[in-house]
């Protein structure tokens, strides 16, 4: 459909073919980031709209529609830092986008409507619809990760939903948990005085963290980082397409494929140079402390300033499938803990996850990946598990540090999901009563921070107000649900198996 005659420039939208989950054709709008020419043709660069940046590609100009091309907008050229005009105006999405994540804004509204209409007991909440992947949010939020707001109407209601949040989380509050199915079975949940939420007061994220291996500072955001630089990555007995920008030196960029020892990391040109590499490698683990092992998989404990070039490899591998993070060459501050799998030829990295050996704001995980040929397998909850496995050892409570990426979210919510109905499922009655358990309790049993077992309660839209209390209604579906997705958890975390003792890093100067 490209018409030759009509030069496309970078800012032009368009549609743009392509296929769809069910490999059918479908023509989204999508912006022109860059043009390149080789011997014979052009290509396009092109971001669609709306759709994760891990999507963006390089196409042929058969699969623009033209007759629907738009121009780039002229505006007036925009001073720059220095107070000088700029060369061109930025597109959308080249502006750093902020998510705003309410503490409960959503929810809270609902409670306050359900205290005015006074609704029955018998009433069943169905599950809150999960929230889509969000285009280049590197798939959004934190540490407490709330429900997106989905009303624009919220962005109005900042005060209203911190005054809510603090009401549900301050005062001395009852809440009854009431599970429908055969044989009913209840508890009194009780949220202790003096649990105010440690974020930010309007539960907007903090300002994002600006040290460290990966960090979360988009303000660099320009037109080389929105595009993939890296065609292809061999790793072992794999080969990965990269999501995302990662900076891995220039003249690599330009290769068809970047081959990676898959022991320790070095990045190489060739596979002559690989080949040469690993008759000199006598890694056949990650470098550091193995704390863990059951059956074929590891985990092992990597200091960032004892083993800094591992870890520097491992943070560049990690940018290519995370776009929410910028990477620093910092890694002394970090400990880094890589999850494997056994074979005879040695130890395969299957992902990974990092955290702060001193966090002031109790985040237990930094940054945390499993390698696109092992998702979907059960490794993400994994290694969310044993992040919490870490915690509990270590007699704290914790959470990941924002934002995290879509996929991270939507694990976060299902492990976060799971270990809460998990506990209240297994609650038996006591002499005859409703078994009891504060949040602070579920919060101790699981290490999983006060205001996250509070966000996923609302999230799943468990919390409802009847007759002066707060109460927790669990739907048939919600708890079927719940065992199905169990009966589907093979993985989990023996803490048997697990032999880790925590160090205090206040005590050791330098880390």
């Amino acid at each position: 459909m490209a018409d030759s005659s009509v030069d496309v420039v970078e800012g032009c939208r368009l549609p743009v073919l392509r296929k769809n989950q069910e490999n059918e054709d479908e023509w989204p709008l999508a912006e022109i980031l860059s043009v390149k020419e080789i011997p014979g043709r052009k290509l396009y660069y092109v971001h669609y709209i709306d759709f994760n940046k891990r999507l963006d590609e390089w196409v042929t100009p058969d699969r623009l529609d033209m007759k629907k091309l738009q121009f780039p907008k002229k505006e007036a050229k925009t001073p720059t830092k220095n107070g000088l005009p700029g060369s061109r105006p930025s597109s959308p999405e080249s502006e750093v986008v902020r998510v705003l994540f309410l503490m409960s804004a959503h929810v809270s509204s609902l409670i306050q409507k359900r205290k005015a209409e006074s609704v029955s007991l018998a009433t069943q909440v169905s599950p809150a619809t999960p929230v889509p992947s969000l285009p280049g949010l590197a798939e959004a939020s934190q540490a407490s990760v709330y429900p997106a707001v989905r009303d624009t109407n919220t962005f109005n209601l900042k005060s209203n939903a911190r005054d809510d949040h603090e009401q549900l989380t301050s005062l001395t509050t009852i809440i009854k948990v009431f599970q429908y199915n055969n044989s009913p079975r209840c508890a009194n949940v009780y949220l202790q005085p003096g649990e105010d939420s440690q974020d930010s007061s309007d539960g907007i994220p903090s300002t994002p963290r600006m040290t460290g291996s990966l960090v979360s500072d988009r303000s660099h955001d320009d037109i080389v980082t929105r595009m993939k630089n890296i065609d292809c990555i061999e790793l072992g007995r794999h080969r990965l397409k990269p999501w995302y920008f990662s900076p891995y030196p220039q003249e690599l960029t330009t290769l068809p494929i970047l081959y990676l020892c898959e022991f320790c990391l070095k990045y190489l040109k060739s596979l002559k140079c690989l080949q040469r590499h690993l008759t000199k490698c006598n890694l056949r683990h990650p470098p550091g402390n193995e704390i863990y092992r059951k059956g074929t998989i590891s985990f092992f404990e990597i200091d960032g300033r004892k083993n800094k070039t591992y870890s520097q490899n491992l943070c560049l591998l990690a940018k290519c499938f995370l776009d929410h993070k910028t990477l620093y060459y910092d890694t002394d501050p970090f400990l880094f803990y890589v999850m494997t799998e056994y074979d005879a030829k040695g130890f395969h990295i299957v992902g990974y996850f990092s955290k702060e050996k001193e966090s002031t704001e109790d985040y237990n995980v930094a940054c945390i990946l499993t390698l696109p040929p092992y998702q979907r397998r059960g490794y993400g909850k994994l290694l969310i598990e044993f992040s919490y496995e870490l915690s509990k050892v270590e007699g704290k409570t914790g959470t990941p540090e924002k934002p995290l990426s879509d996929l991270g979210l939507l694990s976060y919510r299902s492990y976060w999901s799971q270990t809460i109905l998990e506990i209240l499922m297994d609650l038996k009655p006591d002499n005859g009563e409703r078994p009891q358990i504060t949040i602070n309790d579920i919060s101790e049993i699981t290490s999983v921070k006060k205001e996250d077992v509070i966000s996923t309660l609302q999230y799943l839209n468990l919390i409802n107000y009847y007759k002066g209390q707060y109460i927790l209604t669990l739907s048939e579906d919600i708890v079927e649900g719940h065992e199905r997705a169990m009966q589907k958890r093979h993985l989990r975390i023996d803490s048997k198996c697990l032999h880790f003792t925590p160090k205090d890093w206040s005590k050791r100067g330098k880390w």
